[in-house]
Formats: C-alpha cells, sequence, structure tokens
C-alpha cells in the first residue's frame, strides 16, 4: 500500500464520495469537504452519503468537515471533483487556504461553459503561477457505482510535470484501481470532457433501436471527431486510443449507469431537457459541454457534425431522429482527413 497521506476531497456528489471513501479504504486520512455546515452535519451523523451513495458507509480515516482551513492544512493532495460550471468559484473559495507543496488534481470532465476552457486551464487561471507544475487531472472509464462495489478498473493521471504526476498515481492507486501516467493534458482532458457528448447521442441511437451497426459507426465517427478538435488544440492523437479517450466513449456509451447516455434516451422520448435536468440528481456534463465544444471548434476552424447536431436537439427543438437523419445523409467524406491524417502521414515518414 502507498504511504500513508492527508489527502483532500472537494465534493460530495457520487464520483467524488466515492473517491473519498476509496482512498480512506486504503488508509489515508482523508478529508471530504462539504460546503455548509449543515450539510457536513448530516453526513457525519448518517456515516454514509445517503443522497448519492446510500449503504456505502465511511471508512474511520474520512473525516466530514465543512471547513476549508481545517481541511486543506497541511494536505498532500487536493481533488477537485465538482460540476465543470462551478470549478472557478470552488477554486476561488480554496486558493487563500493551499499549501505550497500540495498537489491538486481535477476529477471534473467537463469545460466551462463560458470560456470553452479546459478544468487545468481554469485552475490555473485561479491560482498563484507557482501551482501551474503541480496541477494534474484525472479521466478514464470510471463509473462510481462500480467502483465502490469494489469492481475493478482504470484511470489515467495527466500531469505537465511527471514527477507530480507518478506521486499523484501512487498516492490513488490500489489493488483494485489501477492509474496511468499521462503527459497529455490536453488530450486526457478533452477526451474526457468531448465523450460525454457523444454519449447524448448514443442514448437516443439506443431508444430509437437502431442497432449495433448504427452505434459502432456513430461511436467511431463520435471519437474521430473528438481527436480531429484534440489535435487541432494540440494534444497527442494517440491519446484518444487510451483509455481516456476510447475507454471513457465506449464505457459511457454503453452503461445504464451513465448519465448523458440517460439524457439522450429521455430526448429520444420527447422530453424536454428542462423536464430531464429537474428529475435527475446529478449534472450531465455533456449538456454544457456542447455548448463550450462548439466554441472550441469555431476558435480551432475544426468541423463537428456530431456537435451540432446534438446542439441543435438539446437547445433548438430539433428532433433528434432528424438530426441522426441529416448526419447520414451528409456527403462523402474520407474517414481519416485534417490534422489527424497529416499527424499519420508525418508518423508514416
Amino acid at each position: 500500500m502507498a504511504e500513508r497521506q492527508r489527502i483532500v476531497v472537494v465534493g460530495t456528489g457520487a464520483w467524488g464520495t466515492t473517491l473519498a471513501v476509496m482512498l480512506a479504504r486504503q488508509g489515508h486520512q482523508v478529508f471530504l469537504w462539504a460546503r455548509t455546515a449543515e450539510e457536513a452535519e448530516r453526513l457525519r451523523a448518517a456515516r454514509e452519503n445517503k443522497r448519492f451513495l446510500p449503504g456505502v458507509v465511511f471508512p474511520d480515516a474520512l473525516q466530514i468537515t465543512a471547513s476549508l482551513k481545517e481541511a486543506v492544512n497541511s494536505s498532500r493532495m487536493l481533488k477537485l471533483v465538482v460540476p465543470a460550471q462551478r470549478m472557478r468559484e470552488n477554486v476561488q473559495r480554496i486558493r487563500p487556504h493551499l499549501q505550497k507543496d500540495t498537489i491538486i488534481l481535477s476529477g471534473a470532465k467537463g469545460l466551462e461553459e463560458e470560456t470553452a476552457l479546459r478544468m487545468s486551464e481554469v485552475i490555473a487561471q485561479e491560482l498563484p503561477c507557482d501551482f501551474e507544475d503541480r496541477i494534474c487531472v484525472l479521466s478514464g472509464p470510471n463509473l462510481s457505482r462500480e467502483i465502490i462495489a469494489g469492481l475493478p478498473a482504470g484511470t489515467v493521471i495527466a500531469s505537465r510535470n511527471a514527477e507530480v504526476g507518478e506521486r499523484a498515481q501512487r498516492m490513488i492507486m490500489t489493488p483494485l484501481f489501477r492509474v496511468y501516467t499521462h503527459d497529455d493534458v490536453i488530450g486526457v482532458e478533452l477526451g474526457g470532457a468531448l465523450k460525454n457528448i457523444i454519449a447524448l447521442g448514443a442514448g437516443a441511437a439506443d431508444q430509437f433501436g437502431y442497432g449495433d451497426n448504427a452505434k459502432a459507426m456513430f461511436m467511431t465517427r463520435g471519437l474521430a471527431e473528438i481527436t480531429r478538435l484534440g489535435v487541432a488544440a494540440g494534444a497527442n492523437p494517440v491519446t484518444f486510443s487510451g483509455l481516456a479517450g476510447m475507454g471513457d466513449l465506449v464505457c459511457t456509451c454503453a452503461s445504464r449507469h451513465s448519465r448523458n447516455y440517460y439524457v439522450g434516451q429521455e430526448l429520444a422520448k420527447a422530453r424536454s431537457l428542462e423536464s430531464i435536468q429537474r428529475s435527475m440528481n446529478m449534472v450531465a456534463e455533456g449538456v454544457n459541454t456542447t455548448k463550450a465544444a462548439l466554441k472550441l471548434a469555431r476558435r480551432y476552424d475544426v468541423e463537428m457534425p456530431i456537435t451540432e447536431q446534438i446542439y441543435q436537439a438539446l437547445f433548438e427543438g430539433k428532433d433528434p431522429r432528424e438530426a441522426i437523419k441529416e448526419m447520414m445523409l451528409r456527403g462523402p467524406k474520407r474517414e481519416f482527413e485534417g490534422p489527424v491524417e497529416d499527424w499519420f502521414k508525418r508518423l508514416r515518414v
């Protein structure tokens, strides 16, 4: 087992609570920060998160607090597992309490809607430049319900600083949660964020009963679209064939536990987006990420036909069947073209 460390988890949703419990089970001293004293007291009294993970008892090593000063003091790692649209405000609140040697790890899979920035970029904007090399991101096929049940899983931690990434890897890896390191922060973050958009369409396609051939085509073309934007933004295309790309895409598009897949299914039933979101206990990141992804696509002049159609289905009232039909009727194309094809040509040379 890794050396016992003091770790803070910010985010009391399903994924944040899962990571906190998993790490505490490994013997780390873990603080789970609640936004209010009332929430902290409720979690302490129940010793479980009845809203998101009912029946999962908190280990003794997991402490609940509403005090950021208490939580962050002397911590070796700060894990930010909050919705993407609330990342900036959370970092602003935490900043005064951070220690200079703390590793900052983002577990959020989304883009900031207003700026189209990745989470590591948002964090870097809000922290002193001293922290830039201490920022890591975590992404992969990580469904919280399976991990908390003790089922095996793998993930990726990306950092521009190899030593910091390896330290984070040692802190988090368990016998059932295998962690790989990576140096492509851009690719790992975009893979985790953009696959949620494709999962929205996959849920709709399954609800319509279009079959496995159609779903395989949709997922593969979705991965090509993710890779095009990623390469234009500076990512390594090989990243998208790994756990944070193809692995997470397959998981999110196939699992009944996927929130984004669920939203796509419900849209195909002719429910409004507002109604679907009101009925959900958690955030489906793909909804806001769709808006941000199109901003990025315009910024880099990248064609994203799937994302365009999903945007229209989400926000402009377009019938999902019509959106899928328009994608099928697009003009003939090469399977690989643009920056991705150019990259592979350079690789062959």
